[in-house]
């Protein structure tokens, strides 16, 4: 072996530039770079960069684990460091532009019109106008009771809060039903009115007294107290209250009722009807005479006519001295006599003559008009009889 002559040591390849460690310490100072710009960038970098370092330096695995685990942690600083950047570079330019005096003054911001105020209208209409308005429309029931609203036209809004939803306009109504008062606030009970007492009342005093207290004038309804009397349109002002329904105290949460009775006839607990002497559908208060068909007896003949014969004290018909009929006559009628106790019959022993449209009993009796039109005793539209066309 020739000691003066030596083989060159083998030269070991170097590795490439990216896979060595400064490559892999750079790939994580570029995490944190991009992720102080932008967190989102910054993320997609971090997922590459984890890739990279598990393939690309010669580390062991816990050292690829800890690199991967402080790259985490580095885009997190990035993404603070960023952050404070950039909300501090907003304060100074705050304060600049705090400390620039502006040239002139800045124009004022355009004032948002009020909404239109719709209370009191049907909620129909309130969210008709409020869309023409640019606002979208939210309603419910205003009082306690959460009652879902289904026909609109029947509603009242009584509030109305105006918001924004979304960037948008809007406007949420709170109504009751139409007759019904609003609740003091939004969500509480309805305040009904009280009955308070009217009887003894003038018709005109009631109805004041009531629309006083908020009830509409369309739902006080008057009625006649007795059944063969009634009301003569829109002159029943000083008839006075005999009944009242609702009764005094109770809530007006729905129509009023209110039985008259005229001065004159007065308020009587006795009987549903007036006396009516002569039958003829005229209470005796109205009708001062006893017009009743009366017959004279004479010499020969008889008193008499078509339809019947009338007597005294339900007897037979006589004349003014007291006696019924004289020589070759008697009182008499084709169909029957009518006594004087104060009853009427007709040929088929009906009603006799009544008035359409006034309170009669019992159900199913006939009569007629002063004009010969056929009339029956049925109930009527508030549900009590009267004469009706038969």
């Amino acid at each position: 072996m020739n000691p003066y002559s030596s083989t060159p040591p083998r030269t070991v390849p170097g590795r490439p530039w990216w896979k060595t460690t400064p490559a892999a310490l750079g790939i994580l100072a570029l995490v944190t770079i991009v992720g102080a710009f932008s967190f989102p960038l910054g993320f997609l970098v971090l997922v590459a960069a984890i890739g990279l370092l598990w393939f690309l330096p010669p580390w062991r695995w816990y050292a690829k684990l800890g690199a991967s685990v402080g790259a985490l942690f580095l885009l997190t600083v990035g993404a603070g460091l960023g952050g404070q950047l950039q909300e501090t570079g907003k304060a100074d330019a705050k304060s600049v532009e705090a400390r620039t005096p502006s040239p002139e003054a800045s124009p004022s911001r355009a004032v948002e019109p009020k909404a239109p105020d719709l209370r009191g209208r049907h909620l129909d209409a309130a969210e008709h106008t409020a869309r023409d308005a640019g606002y979208l429309t939210r309603r419910h029931d205003a009082s306690a009771e959460h009652r879902a609203i289904l026909l609109r036209s029947g509603w009242v809004v009584c509030f109305q809060e105006a918001n924004r939803e979304a960037g948008s306009k809007a406007l949420t109504f709170a109504a009751v039903k139409a007759g019904e008062p609003c609740p003091e606030k939004d969500g509480e009970e309805i305040p009904w009115p009280t009955m308070p007492q009217l009887t003894g009342r003038t018709w005109q005093a009631s109805v004041q007294a009531l629309t006083d207290l908020g009830v509409d004038k369309d739902a006080i309804r008057a009625a006649s107290h007795y059944l063969n009397d009634e009301l003569p349109d829109g002159g029943h002002d000083a008839w006075r209250v005999c009944e009242q329904d609702p009764a005094e105290g109770a809530s007006i949460t729905a129509e009023v009722t209110l039985e008259l009775a005229h001065p004159q006839a007065g308020c009587s607990q006795a009987g549903a009807s007036l006396a009516d002497r002569d039958a003829d559908g005229d209470p005796d208060y109205r009708d001062h005479t006893d017009d009743r068909d009366r017959g004279t007896g004479s010499t020969g003949g008889s008193s008499g006519s078509a339809g019947g014969s009338t007597g005294a004290a339900g007897g037979s018909s006589g004349s003014a001295g007291g006696s019924t009929g004289d020589v070759g006559g008697s009182s008499g009628s084709a169909g029957g006599s009518t006594g004087g106790g104060g009853s009427s019959s007709s040929g088929g022993g009906g009603a006799g003559i009544v008035h359409p449209g006034s309170y009669c009993a019992p159900a199913g009796a006939a009569g007629a008009t002063r004009a010969g039109t056929s009339m029956v005793c049925g109930p009527g539209s508030d549900g009590r009889n009267r004469w009706r066309s038969g």
